[in-house]
C-alpha cells in the first residue's frame, strides 16, 4: 500500500493566542487522531517540527548558499507533518479529513511518497 505526507500547513502564530491549557488540549486531538489513524492500520509515522524556522539550502554561482526560514517568500510554515500508508488518494483524504489541524484552520497538503527500493 502506498504512504501519503500529510504536510500541515499553518500561519506562524495561529496558535499564538491559545492559553497553555487550550495548547494542552489541542495537543491531546492530534495524539487521541493519531492513535485512531494507528488503530486503523494507517499510521507511518509523523513529528511536530520545531519553531525556530530552520534553514534553506540553495546553489548559487559560488557555491551553497544558507538563508534562514521560515519560507522567506510566504508567511505560511509547514508545522509537522505525519505519513500514513492508503490505497489511493481517495482513502488517504477520507484519513486525513478529520485530522484536528483543519479544525483550527490549518490547511493539509496530500502528497504521494514515492518507494523507493
Amino acid at each position: 500500500m502506498p504512504n501519503f505526507m500529510l504536510l500541515l500547513h499553518e500561519q506562524p502564530a495561529d496558535f499564538s493566542q491559545f492559553s497553555a491549557e487550550e495548547i494542552e488540549t489541542v495537543i491531546g486531538e492530534y495524539i487521541a487522531w493519531r492513535h485512531k489513524v494507528e488503530a486503523a492500520g494507517h499510521y507511518v509515522g509523523g513529528e511536530k517540527l520545531s519553531d525556530e524556522g530552520g534553514r534553506h539550502l540553495s546553489m548559487n554561482g559560488d557555491g551553497i548558499r544558507v538563508t534562514d526560514g521560515p519560507y522567506t517568500e510566504a508567511k505560511e510554515v509547514i508545522g509537522g507533518y505525519f505519513t500514513i500508508s492508503a490505497a489511493d488518494y481517495e482513502e488517504a483524504v477520507k484519513v486525513a479529513s478529520d485530522c484536528p489541524h483543519l479544525k483550527y484552520g490549518g490547511r493539509i497538503e496530500l502528497r504521494r511518497v514515492e518507494a523507493t527500493e
